[in-house]
């Protein structure tokens, strides 16, 4: 029939029945309903496509991001529901290289066979039984994928298909446009490695490209119907169990096709070298027509053209065939039929046969006689005579002119495709000899790039300084390594690296397109040069005597490794070195985008380069300005997870990731993983939540080597510096081990313990995960469960060796360094390949294993708490890390300003904590001291045994409020360990420190409250006899004043004011006559204080008391303190103090001793000021001053030194406390009291005798006496707290850190030396002083100070008028009881002198209401003047009379611990007053802390956090004159950890100071000056406060 139809109506045919296919309603035949036709079959197209959820990609492509963004399908199990799902879930499964991924069909599929009750028979329903429906043709899944995809998905799909040994599609028809494609893109990434007969003796092998390899291609084709299943006796041919062809035969191969039919697919037979294994000798190339070719001219027609041999199946032949004539045919043409069919008729085959010159060779009937076996023998014959002496080879690129001729659409004529092969075609032709070439065209990354490695690497570590002046030695480094950055600068860039950043600078699919063109061409040019010297270095790495051998080809394959991670490598130090350049250089300027392009690329899924292999090291610049630009392009959704592979080398950990994320690792033989890579795979929207991410970071590494190889080139090292830094960077980490070699099993896993170990100390939490390759059997992980003993076993035995390297000694075993369980920390899984490759497919048994694994890591993530939550936090890991692993102790060196950060916030959350429990304990104590002040002193007498039961109360309710607030702050700490923000799990070391921070906060305040209410209450309880005698008088007075008032009265003589001045004067004399008044003994201090330092100096033994007894108290503290040392064995003890003189020693201990004795008498004047009674708390706080800084002191102090100054600070104090003390005694006399009130009572004598209204003037006298000056004094009390919360809120005072970045700031911006010569020898006097001039800065306007005291006098005036309003309510009989009842009533909140009594005689017995309102007014008087008062009072006369001193209070929290660097005195930084741990952010030169060298005097310019790094040695006393090494300083001072610089610009700014200030410094310090390293002089302030913020992580 066919042959009487033109073509035009075979293709009306065609359509027709595709139309019936798709159960088409209505089709149109007619030549002009052609249109009709297209559309119909264009609109059942996209229905097809609809019902496979794919109908969106058809224009707009699918892209493979799509495919590999993890969502919640990428761990869920259960199989596709509906036929929507059928193309994902076969993308899940073909991604993951499962072979089972053909297998598609819905749960509403698989349950038409359970519909039937299992009791029921229905034979009609059983015949009836289709396998149409919801169903789906494998080939037309496949078919619409690939129609659907971009090539790039194309390729990937080709590429796992072939893994999979799948056929792949070589001509993919559109049914929407009735054309088909060649898919040589699509097939360009397949490598095919193989071994032909010629090469079975020599073991080599052939790996290449297999679209540029040209094969015998052998096409099978079927004309009309055909009985026999073509594809199925191909995949007999190729004895492939896993089907390459889908047949019918297969679950829903046999679905009929819905677009798939003139689908062309193409797989290959390569051998592998083995006679008795091989099926074809030679490797050959197996094409499979789907559909009649009568339907599919064109298809047949390229296959014919492009074949050695075509066979062609059928059951029925039409003598005349047309088709099987055509004379351009250049296959030979094979006949195969089936006897058996009913329509065979071998007459027309025989006719044909003649016309068409075949042979009976040419000729396969399969006979009744002939069973499938034979059968298919007798094929692979034909088909083997013809590989072995084919008729034409053909590569599939050169198939792409027979498709330009036939009109077949060639997918890499797509205008992006080609213009990228251009441009890469460009760069990649002028490749000859590839080492000249990298010589020539990427100059930057050779040599330069590699010596600068070893540079920064020497400045980290300082191995070759010898003798030399470690900063000198660091400076001509750093001029090195500038030298070396200049001439990066002075060679133009090469044509290759101009024409590659102008390539990746294109639009977005031609930039992908060039370097996918790239990185094929660099392979195949790397394949030719390297596969036969890794399969060398593969055998001679057998035999370890080959050491020197396997060196030599080491070097060569890197070498003479080229790729496109080259090209960037080497862009990467082209804008490291523009960095350097002027800012306006157009040079730079025109490079500044390049790391926008980068951070594009790895946000579309292309790997980019962490760590050069070749250089071990990492541009950190480069990589920084890349994330720093991801995070631009994806803020606010830059959350990330990373997931990193380590293991030995060529274990296929990069398959391992690829297989399991779908993503694209180099993984051929020719080219192996270097250092390390990142690539970036996007987490759906859906899955966000389960993730808490929006990104995951796959990292794959380079294998660790085994140490004899390692031992060649000092890769061991590398190694350890790699596997820090990406199980650094990891959240979780997938260590691949093979259980089969335990040696270099345990070599790889020393490595990785240590890197945990070092994670684990710098507060990082991680996860691991084992996979031992290559494990089949199915009870593989119970069986191996003495070998998990084992491993732990060993991981123990490890993680003490590396605990005892790291001396960390404190981990004993691996669980102590991370959580690991061995029964799920393990996965096993089987060999890669399915049988013998390379015809093998992948194991389906390693993809589902590996998907396991998978789900595992994607569930451990979701639980696990990030170390990295977003992207510029990721970046700051690996800036942190890698500046760590350069040095050559890990865990000493490590900082990081996510830690700081960390830190820095607990310190701050601390800070506010301390300072409210402070503030509340403060209010506490007043109010105690308020009311122990008032006590008895407004209700009925008490005696002393009540004091004695209230100050027991009093200090039952302070352990009350202090274990409430106790409690308070550690749950406080609690919770904000417990929350997820912050990286607070990066601090959880300083958990404890600040535990036992807050609990000695506790004591201490504890210990101040008690000395305080006790101080309190003695002289209470002093001045209560003196009450009582006073008392006793004054009523004595009264009853005297009473009966002159009646005697004058009843004379009825009217006196004048001098009769009665007279009268009274009179009656004053006589009556004091009649008391007896005892002079008051005042107590002889002297006493007491030097009992008090007795029992102090009492611990000291007996030579202390031996010095105390030489010179009597009474003596001491005259005269100024000098210190003066006793005889030579001081010289001798303190000679070996390092580069200290030994006039360096007497004036820094004379220091000291000045320090300590400013600090004391701060504190007895303000004691003294109080004016109160001595108490012996007083003294003790003293001691208990000199005490602590003593023990802070950062020279040596002895006996001798602390006892002359302790009796020079106790004489000092017991003198101006004898004073105090007698003035109070004075003060308090009760005859001097009468005496005072004289004229008072004579007053209210004349006034009562002339029956004169009193009301205004008590109330005046009230208010004035008593009222005012207890206001005041409360205000002055509250008013500290008020100056030191608001100071609080200023961010230099936010914390210790802030603080010091702060002072330093300052004095750098004033630059003046005095400045800092007072910082750097009386810091803690010049911190005093520059929190005082703070505050006063804060407070000069007098606005705020204003608003805080009249914020306190509103308090006062509220609880007064509140007072006065609740004894007015209430009946009283005198003004007397009325003045009783309002102080009774402000007993608690204001200190009132009992004067206030006094005042009102019982003859006071004016007009209440009267009283009352004098009194108002009176108190509004008071408010309104005392307001004046405030506003007139200078700022210092108020600081100096408030009860806490802000400066003061501000300091104690600033100061800290007061410790001081043992080499460069620099004060220690850590938050707390209890950590364990002393640590600085920036320590300077020693010659700054007076240090200098012995032999020439001159200042030393040595920093100590270079020291500790350094080969150089120190002695003192604290090593007792012996030389010890400053690594080791430690061991001498195990308190103090000393990092090495953050970075090598970190202690610029003391650097700075001493080059500018050194003439002056050495003035100052009688020494000479420094020799200043050349580069030190080249500091500009600008840097040196850029190095600040640096230090002190001031963003």
């Amino acid at each position: 029939m066919y042959e009487m139809l033109s073509k035009w109506a075979q293709i009306c045919i065609h359509r027709l029945y595709i139309c019936i296919s798709l159960n088409a309603n209505s089709i149109y035949l007619s030549k002009s309903s052609n249109n009709n036709i297209i559309q119909v079959v264009d609109r059942f197209l996209k229905t097809f496509l609809e019902d496979l959820g794919l109908d969106q990609f058809y224009r707009e492509k699918l892209s493979l991001n799509k495919i590999l963004e993890i969502n919640k399908k990428t761990i869920n199990d259960e199989p596709p529901k509906f036929k929507s799902d059928l193309s994902w879930h076969f993308l899940k499964k073909l991604m993951m290289v499962n072979v089972t991924a053909r297998k598609i069909k819905s749960v509403s599929m698989s349950n038409q066979d359970d519909e039937l009750e299992p009791d029921e028979l229905s034979l009609d329903d059983l015949l009836a039984c289709t396998n149409e429906g919801d169903s789906v043709n494998p080939l037309d899944l496949i078919t619409a994928l690939f129609l659907c995809s971009d090539g790039f998905v194309r390729q990937e799909l080709a590429l796992k298909m072939s893994m999979c040994q799948f056929s792949v599609p070589l001509l993919l028809p559109n049914c929407d446009t009735q054309q088909c494609t060649l898919m040589l893109w699509a097939m360009k990434d397949i490598v095919k490695k193989y071994r032909p007969s010629d090469l079975s003796e020599s073991k080599g092998f052939i790996e290449d490209r297999i679209a540029l390899s040209e094969l015998p291609m052998i096409s099978f084709v079927r004309l009309g119907e055909c009985s026999l299943s073509k594809s199925e006796i191909l995949n007999k041919l190729l004895n492939n169990p896993d089907d390459t062809f889908v047949h019918r035969d297969m679950e829903s191969g046999d679905i009929q096709r819905r677009i798939s039919n003139g689908l062309t697919e193409m797989t290959w037979y390569l051998p592998c070298g083995n006679k008795n294994m091989d099926i074809f000798s030679e490797p050959v190339a197996i094409a499979n027509l789907r559909g009649d070719i009568a339907s599919f001219e064109t298809q047949f027609s390229f296959l014919c053209q492009t074949s050695a041999a075509v066979f062609v199946f059928f059951d029925q032949l039409d003598s005349e065939c047309e088709l099987l004539m055509n004379k351009n045919h250049k296959a030979q043409i094979f006949l195969v039929g089936n006897q058996q069919s009913k329509n065979f008729r071998f007459d027309l085959v025989k006719k044909l046969a003649t016309s068409l010159a075949l042979t009976q060779n040419n000729i396969l009937i399969k006979t009744k006689q002939t069973n499938g076996a034979d059968f298919v023998k007798l094929l692979r014959k034909r088909v083997s005579d013809v590989i072995n002496n084919p008729q034409s080879k053909m590569s599939v690129e050169q198939m792409a002119d027979v498709a330009h001729k036939l009109g077949i659409i060639v997918d890499e004529d797509s205008p992006e495709c080609q213009a990228g092969k251009m441009k890469a075609d460009k760069i990649t032709a002028e490749i000859e000899d590839i080492l000249k070439y990298k010589k020539d065209q990427l100059p930057l990354q050779d040599k330069i790039w590699k010596e600068r490695t070893c540079l920064e690497k020497e400045e980290f570590r300082l191995r070759k300084v010898g003798s030399e002046n470690i900063e000198n030695y660091k400076s001509k480094l750093q001029s090195e390594r500038k030298e070396l950055r200049k001439k990066q600068n002075v060679s133009a860039m090469s044509n290759a690296m101009t024409c590659f950043i102008s390539a990746i600078s294109s639009p977005h699919r031609e930039r992908y397109y060039f370097l996918k063109w790239m990185r094929m061409n660099l392979d195949n040019l790397s394949q030719t040069k390297l596969s036969g010297l890794r399969e060398l270095y593969k055998e001679k790495c057998k035999d370890s005597e080959n050491k020197q051998e396997i060196k030599e080809i080491d070097q060569q394959l890197s070498s003479s490794s080229l790729g496109v991670e080259h090209f960037f490598r080497e862009m990467g130090q082209i804008y490291e070195a523009s960095l350097y350049l002027p800012e306006t250089d157009p040079s730079r300027q025109q490079l500044q985008h390049l790391p926008k392009l980068c951070a594009q690329l790895l946000l579309d899924g292309f790997p980019l380069e962490l760590v050069d292999g070749d250089a071990s090291n990492i541009p950190l610049r480069w990589v920084s300005d890349v994330l720093s630009q991801l995070n631009d392009l994806v803020s606010p959704k830059n959350k990330i997870l990373v997931v990193t592979v380590l293991g030995v080398q060529s274990t296929g950990k990069s398959t391992l990731l690829n297989t399991m994320f779908g993503v694209q690792f180099a993984v051929s033989s020719g080219r192996c993983t270097r250092g390390a890579f990142m690539l970036l795979i996007k987490v759906n929207e859906d899955f966000k939540k389960v993730l808490n991410c929006d990104f995951m970071m796959i990292i794959d590494t380079e294998g660790l080597k085994s140490p004899e190889l390692a031992q060649l080139d000092n890769s061991h090292e590398h190694d350890n510096e790699l596997a820090t830094l990406v199980v650094g960077l990891s959240d979780i980490t997938i260590i691949n081990i093979a259980m089969e070699n335990s040696t270099e099993m345990k070599d790889i896993l020393q490595i990785v313990v240590h890197a945990f170990l070092r994670m684990k100390e710098v507060g990082k939490k991680h996860q691991c995960q084992f996979v031992h390759q290559n494990v089949s059997d199915v009870s593989a992980h119970e069986k191996n469960l003495r070998d998990r003993k084992l491993l732990l076993e060993q991981l123990n035995e490890m993680t003490q060796a590396a605990a005892r390297m790291e001396k960390k000694e404190k981990n004993k075993s691996f669980t102590d360094v991370m959580e690991y369980n061995p029964d799920t920390g393990n996965c096993y899984i089987p060999g890669l390949w399915n049988g013998n490759p390379p015809m093998a497919p992948v194991n389906a048994g390693y993809s589902e294993t590996v998907y396991e694994l998978k789900k595992n890591i994607i569930q451990q993530l979701g639980k696990c708490e990030s170390t990295s939550n977003n992207i510029l936090e990721f970046r700051e890991w690996i800036t942190s890390l890698w500046n760590a692993v350069k040095h050559e102790n890990f865990i000493f060196s490590f900082r990081n300003s996510l830690v700081a950060d960390a830190y820095t916030r607990l310190c701050t959350e601390y800070n506010q904590w301390e300072w409210e429990f402070k503030k509340e304990m403060y209010k506490w104590v007043t109010n105690a001291e308020i009311r122990i002040s008032n006590f008895g002193s407004f209700a009925a007498t008490s005696e002393i045994s009540d004091m004695n039961e209230f100050i027991t109360e009093l200090k039952s309710e302070a352990i009350t409020e202090l274990t409430k607030w106790e409690t308070k702050i550690l749950d406080n700490l609690k919770k904000y360990f417990d929350q997820p923000e912050g990286h607070v799990y990066l601090i959880e070391g300083y958990r404890e420190d600040f535990s036992n921070s807050i609990k000695s906060l506790r004591r201490e305040t504890e210990r101040s409250v008690f000395n305080q209410i006790t101080a309190a209450a003695d002289i209470k309880k002093g001045l209560k006899e003196l009450d009582k005698i006073r008392a006793t008088y004054t009523e004595k007075i009264e009853k005297a004043v009473c009966d002159l008032i009646d005697e004058c009265r009843k004379s009825k003589v009217k006196m004048t004011d001098r009769e009665l001045d007279e009268s009274f004067d009179k009656m004053w004399t006589e009556t004091l006559n009649t008391l007896s008044f005892y002079e008051q003994q005042t107590s002889n201090i002297f006493t007491n204080v030097s009992l008090q330092l007795q029992t102090n100096l009492s611990p000291k033994g007996s030579h202390a008391c031996e010095l105390l007894s030489k010179k009597s108290l009474t003596d001491c503290g005259l005269e100024p303190f000098t210190y003066k040392p006793i005889g030579m064995k001081e010289t001798v003890k303190t000679f070996f103090k390092g580069l200290w003189t030994w006039t360096d020693l007497i004036k820094a201990r004379q220091e000291i001793a000045e320090r300590i004795i400013s600090d004391c008498d701060d504190h007895i004047s303000d004691k003294v000021r109080r004016k109160t009674n001595y108490h012996d708390t007083y003294i003790q706080e003293i001691l208990h001053i000199i005490d602590e800084k003593l023990n802070n002191a950062d020279v040596d102090i002895d006996i001798e030194f602390e006892v002359p100054l302790k009796q020079h600070i106790c004489g000092s104090a017991a003198r101006k406390f004898q004073k105090m003390h007698e003035e109070f005694i004075q003060e308090n006399d009760p005859y001097k009291c009468l005496q005072k009130n004289k004229e008072r009572f004579c007053t209210d004598f004349k006034d009562v005798f002339h029956k004169r209204d009193q009301c205004q003037k008590k109330a005046e006298e009230f208010t004035n006496q008593s009222l005012k000056p207890a206001v005041e004094n409360f205000i002055y009390r509250s008013l500290g707290v008020d100056i030191v919360d608001k100071m609080m809120t200023r961010e230099e005072f936010s914390t210790r850190m802030s603080f010091q970045y702060s002072i330093l700031l300052d004095l750098i911006s004033k630059g003046e030396f005095v400045s800092f010569k007072e910082y750097n020898c009386s810091y803690e006097s010049y911190v005093k002083s520059w929190t005082s001039k703070r505050i006063k800065e804060h407070f000069s306007s007098g606005l705020i100070i204003c608003e805080l005291e009249d914020k306190h006098l509103k308090s006062c005036i509220n609880h007064i008028n509140a007072a006065i309003k609740k004894a007015t309510a209430e009946n009283t009989d005198s003004l007397r009881t009325f003045v009783v009842k309002i102080c009774t009533e402000l007993r608690d909140k204001l200190v009132i002198s009992q004067d206030a009594l006094d005042a009102f005689m019982v003859l006071n017995k004016s007009d209440q209401e009267q009283f009352i309102h004098w009194l108002s007014k009176c108190v509004e008087e008071m408010t309104e003047a005392l307001r004046e008062k405030f506003k007139s009072t200078e700022l210092e006369t108020k600081l100096s009379v408030l009860h806490m001193k802000p400066e003061n209070e501000l300091f104690t929290r600033v100061i800290g611990c007061g410790k001081l660097c043992p080499f460069c005195k620099i004060s220690c930084d850590a938050g707390g007053e209890d950590h364990t741990q002393h640590f600085a952010n920036l320590h300077r030169p020693n010659g700054l802390g007076r240090y200098r060298f012995v032999s020439t005097g001159k200042l030393v310019t040595d920093i100590c956090s270079s020291l500790v790094i350094s080969d150089s040695r120190f002695r003192c006393s604290d090593t007792k004159g012996e030389y010890h090494p400053y690594k080791e300083y430690r061991e001498i001072y195990p308190d103090w950890n000393i990092p090495p610089d953050v970075s090598l610009e970190a202690s610029d700014y003391w650097k700075y100071v001493m080059a500018t200030y050194n003439e002056k410094f050495a003035k100052a310090y009688h020494a000479e000056p420094a020799d200043i390293p050349d580069a030190w002089k080249e500091i500009t302030k600008e840097q040196a406060v850029e190095s600040l913020k640096k230090s002190f992580n001031i963003k």
